[in-house]
C-alpha cells in the first residue's frame, strides 16, 4: 500500500478484530453481541404486554368495522340525496359545489388525496374514483348539516343523527391514532353505529336480528363459526345480553329439550307464556322423565340428595301442565317426557322458519345447567361453503334435528 494511504492495524489471526491490538488513534468496531434469536431485556415485550396489545387490536378491530359500516352507509345516503341536486349543474365536481365556501379547505384535501391516490394506482375499485369517497365520516356528516332541508323529508330528527355522530367521533379518534379503546367507548361506538344504521334506513336484513340484534363482525365474518353467534361461559352472562323475555316474546314456535329446562320454566312466567300461546305460538316441550334411571345418574354426578333433582324436575312439568290447563288450544302445548341419557339442553325458537334463534347447553358431569357454557346459534338455513369441500349445514340443523329425534322416541304427558 502506497505511504499515502490508511493503513489498518494488522489483527490477530485467532482473535480478529480484537481491540486490544489496535494502535493508538485508530477506530475499534464493536462486533455486535450475540444473542441467537432473543432481543435485550430492554426492548422484550412481556406476556401481559403481548396481551395487551392483543386486546386493544381486538377492540380496535371491532369499533373499525362498525365505523366502517357507518361510512359506508352514510356515504351512501349522501350521494342518493344531494347528487340530483348537484350533479345537473356541475356534473363530476358536484361534491365540490355541495361542499361551498365553508368546506373548500377540507374538499380540497380529498380532491388532492384522490389525485395522488390516482397517480400511484392505490384506486383497485373504479367506483372509488370519486371525491365523495376520500371523505371521512365528520366531513360526510358536514355536507348533511349543511343541507338539511334536503334530508329532512327522509329524517325525523336532526337532533338525533347529529348527536349520534358525536358519541362515534370518539370512538373513531381513537381508532385512527391507535390509541387504547376502552370496553366502555367500544360498547358506546357499536350502541351508537346500531342506531345511527336504524336511522338511516340499512336494516339488517336477518329477521331475528329483532330479538337478537346481528351484530357487526358476526354479519362479515360468521360463515367462519358455522352459525353460532356468542359463546357465555354460563347462564348468568347469557342472560344479560339475551334475557328470557327477548328470547321467547314473540316467538311463533318454541321447542326445547332437556332436563328440567328452567331457562324457560323459571325465568318466563306463567301468564305470559298462556299469552303467547294463545296469540299463536306452539310449544313443544321435551322433559327428562323424572322417574328414570338417568335423572339418579345425573343427581350423583352433582351430588344431589336422592331425589333433589326428580322432584325439581316434575315441579316443572307440573307447573307446564297447568299452563297448558288454561289454553283453549291445548294441542298446540305439548309436553313430552324422554328416558335416554340427556346429552343436551336446547331452546329453539322459531326453528322452523328462516328468523330460528337457539340456545344450547351441554351437561358438564360437575356443573348445573346454570354454570354449563352456553352457545347462541342463529338460524335460518344459512350453509357453510369452503373451498373444495361440499355445503353443509350450520350447528342450528344439527340440534333441530336432534330435538325431532328425541321427540319421536318420547312419550306424552297427560
Amino acid at each position: 500500500m502506497s505511504s499515502g494511504g490508511l493503513e489498518l492495524p494488522p489483527g490477530d489471526t485467532g482473535h480478529e478484530g480484537d481491540s486490544s491490538d489496535a494502535q493508538p488513534g485508530a477506530v475499534s468496531l464493536a462486533r455486535p453481541v450475540d444473542t441467537g434469536s432473543e432481543i435485550g431485556p430492554e426492548l422484550a415485550w412481556s406476556a401481559d404486554a403481548w396481551s395487551e396489545v392483543r386486546t386493544r387490536a381486538q377492540r380496535a378491530g371491532r369499533a373499525y368495522v362498525w365505523l366502517n359500516l357507518v361510512e359506508q352507509r352514510l356515504r351512501a345516503v349522501v350521494a342518493a340525496v344531494l347528487r340530483p341536486v348537484y350533479e345537473p349543474v356541475h356534473g363530476e365536481e358536484w361534491v365540490v359545489a355541495a361542499a361551498g365556501p365553508a368546506g373548500q379547505e377540507w374538499v380540497q384535501r380529498a380532491v388532492a388525496v384522490r389525485e395522488v391516490s390516482r397517480r400511484k394506482g392505490y384506486l383497485l375499485d373504479p367506483a372509488d374514483d370519486n371525491v365523495l369517497s376520500f371523505l371521512t365520516l365528520p366531513q360526510l356528516r358536514e355536507l348533511m348539516v349543511q343541507h338539511w332541508p334536503c334530508f329532512e323529508p327522509y329524517f325525523d330528527d336532526r337532533r338525533d343523527v347529529e348527536l349520534t355522530l358525536d358519541e362515534l367521533e370518539v370512538a373513531r379518534n381513537v381508532v385512527s391514532r391507535n390509541r387504547a379503546l376502552n370496553e366502555t367507548v367500544l360498547a358506546q361506538a357499536e350502541r351508537a353505529s346500531v342506531r345511527l344504521l336504524e336511522i338511516l334506513g340499512s336494516g339488517a336484513g336477518v329477521p331475528s336480528a329483532d330479538r337478537l340484534p346481528v351484530d357487526a363482525v358476526e354479519d362479515l365474518v360468521g360463515d367462519r363459526y358455522a352459525d353460532v353467534v356468542s359463546i357465555h361461559p354460563d347462564r348468568v352472562r347469557l342472560q344479560r345480553q339475551l334475557p328470557a323475555e327477548d328470547l321467547f316474546g314473540g316467538a311463533r314456535r318454541i321447542d326445547a329439550v332437556g332436563i328440567g329446562l328452567n331457562l324457560l320454566v323459571q325465568n318466563f312466567s306463567g301468564r305470559r307464556l298462556v299469552r303467547l300461546a294463545e296469540s299463536g305460538c306452539r310449544v313443544r316441550l321435551l322433559f327428562l322423565n323424572p322417574a328414570s334411571s338417568a335423572v339418579k345418574r345425573r343427581e350423583r354426578e352433582l351430588g344431589l340428595r336422592k331425589g333433589e333433582l326428580s322432584r325439581a324436575v316434575e315441579m316443572n312439568i307440573l307447573h307446564m301442565r297447568r299452563v297448558r290447563s288454561r289454553l283453549r288450544d291445548q294441542g298446540a302445548f305439548e309436553i313430552h317426557v324422554f328416558d335416554e341419557t340427556p346429552r343436551f339442553t336446547a331452546y329453539l325458537v322459531d326453528g322452523d322458519g328462516s328468523d330460528g334463534l337457539a340456545v344450547v347447553q351441554s351437561y358438564l358431569r360437575r356443573a348445573r345447567g346454570m354454570e354449563a357454557p352456553v352457545l347462541v346459534l342463529r338460524g335460518g338455513g344459512r350453509t357453510v361453503v369452503r373451498a373444495g369441500e361440499d355445503a353443509e349445514h350450520g350447528l342450528f340443523q344439527t340440534y333441530r334435528e336432534e330435538f325431532e329425534s328425541v321427540w319421536g322416541d318420547s312419550r306424552p304427558v297427560s
